[in-house]
């Protein structure tokens, strides 16, 4: 009956040592606003200049005086 008891006893002893605790703090999160800038119209705008360029390259052989 000792033997038992003793194994027991040891087992618990054993179980409480190897527990552990963790504490885990949620800290607010601060969401900040983002700003976000995209062009788009790059290429329309690289189009309409190389077609601009055609007119103004036919008007100076044209003109040539301006």
């Amino acid at each position: 009956m000792r033997i038992p008891f003793l194994a027991l006893a040891a087992i618990l002893l054993l179980q409480g040592a190897c527990s552990t605790r963790h504490e885990v703090q949620m800290a607010p999160v601060e969401v900040k606003p983002i700003h976000i800038t995209i062009d788009v119209n790059v290429r329309v705008q690289k189009d309409l200049e190389d077609f601009f360029g055609d007119i103004d390259k036919a008007e100076e052989k044209l003109n040539p005086n301006n």
